[in-house]
């Protein structure tokens, strides 16, 4: 008897966990490792967080079931941080907590693809775009954003792959890998053509807070009430607040759509965690100095490492202004170093230098690897550092695959 079913052997595993728990096991072997495989703070959820959490706790509001589109409380902090960020209002009845924007993401699949459905979905993507979009039954079309052009698209891409068949146009600004950000003008232009073609838009906006040198973000939801009609926005906790492990996110957008995710969120998790609802309206609410703080030292660490990450033979890096990524293109690397296969080049990486990087092939990219500085700064050096020398070493690598 086939124990499982043939959707979930074909599935792809997300690539950077994958890369997390080889890093993890190399780790627990003895090896000197420098994981930089995550999107994760290396700082602690801020206190004040922390300590709303303990008293929901203690004073038993967390003990018992929430609804299952979430805490009022919670949704009404969403309200008025949308107010206040977003600058336009909302209705709590556009707001759907979820356990974590991952989740969002996958709920806003369900509740609005139809087999065969097509999603837009502009590489290098974030991991897991492609396959939630196939687990709701969808067709993910991709178009592929170049790093001459900073990875954006354009419209011209976006006319050469649209059908009847098209349905929703995904963009993430800041992008997880590439740290790019769309800029103004550029989200009217989208935004406008997918007004245009009657099509939804799904932003997620979870690094929106992550912002560095002139760059500001524009919420793409802002810029006219037929744009912000139809888009469905996807935020959440975890990046901005180093609350990652806590999974809290939020769907903001057509009250229509919310239900459906809501009725969709009541057969699937019930509700999110209720100590981390009563920790996020603490997070939306209170004090913002760690937050600040945060956002400066990631500011930091890319300035140090950019140059260095430059220096690298074979590394082409443009430098982003937004999350906390780096996206090299390593094409000539690997040809210096005997590669054709950018995972073959990250697995070597590891295995012969103990630095843990994510292979672009999981985001789109056949030519690319990420880096995640949201480690400290003496690793960061070090990683890099090691893989300078590792390059500087012979070409052919040890761990070498064709």
């Amino acid at each position: 008897m086939k124990k499982c079913s043939d959707f979930v052997l074909n599935m792809d595993e997300s690539v950077t966990l994958a890369a997390a728990n080889r890093a993890k096991e190399l780790k627990s072997e003895g090896r000197d490792i420098i994981d930089l495989t995550l999107g994760q703070p290396d700082f602690p959820t801020p206190e004040n967080i922390g300590k709303v959490a303990i008293e929901s706790i203690q004073n038993g509001k967390a003990s018992y079931y929430t609804q299952a589109g979430g805490l009022p409380e919670l949704k009404k902090a969403v309200q008025n941080y949308f107010a206040s960020f977003y600058n336009y209002e909302i209705e709590t009845n556009q707001v759907l907590i979820t356990s974590g924007a991952k989740f969002g993401l996958y709920a806003f699949f369900q509740s609005v693809l139809d087999p065969g459905d097509e999603v837009i979905i502009p590489a290098p993507y974030w991991v897991s775009y492609v396959d939630q979009v196939k687990m709701a039954k969808g067709n993910p079309i991709i178009v592929q954003a170049t790093q001459e052009n900073h990875f954006k698209i354009t419209v011209d891409q976006l006319d050469a792959v649209m059908s009847d068949k098209t349905k929703v146009l995904l963009l993430n600004s800041p992008s997880n890998p590439t740290g790019m950000i769309y800029s103004e003008e550029e989200l009217r232009t989208l935004g406008n053509w997918a007004v245009e073609h009657d099509l939804l838009i799904l932003a997620d906006d979870i690094y929106c807070h992550l912002i560095y040198g002139d760059e500001k973000f524009t919420p793409i939801s802002s810029l006219s009430e037929e744009i912000k009609k139809r888009t469905i926005v996807i935020n959440g906790a975890s990046k901005t607040y180093a609350m990652t492990g806590w999974r809290i996110g939020f769907a903001v957008g057509d009250e229509e759509i919310i239900a459906a995710m809501t009725k969709f969120a009541s057969q699937t998790t019930s509700n999110p965690t209720a100590i981390s609802q009563y920790a996020t309206i603490e997070a939306l609410n209170g004090d913002k100095t760690q937050v600040e703080f945060m956002r400066k030292t990631f500011e930091s660490r890319l300035n140090t490492i950019y140059p260095l990450l430059s220096e690298i033979p074979g590394f082409e890096v443009i430098k982003p202004n937004g999350a906390f990524y780096l996206f090299p293109k390593v094409k000539k690397a690997m040809e210096m170093k005997g590669f054709t296969d950018v995972t073959a080049f990250t697995t070597a990486l590891l295995e012969d230098t103990g630095v843990a990087l994510v292979t672009g092939a999981g985001f789109g990219s056949s030519e690319n690897v990420r880096l995640s500085y949201s480690s400290d700064l003496t690793s960061l050096k070090e990683a890099v550092q090691r893989i300078h020398s590792w390059m500087n070493s012979s070409n052919q690598s040890t761990g070498s695959s064709n």
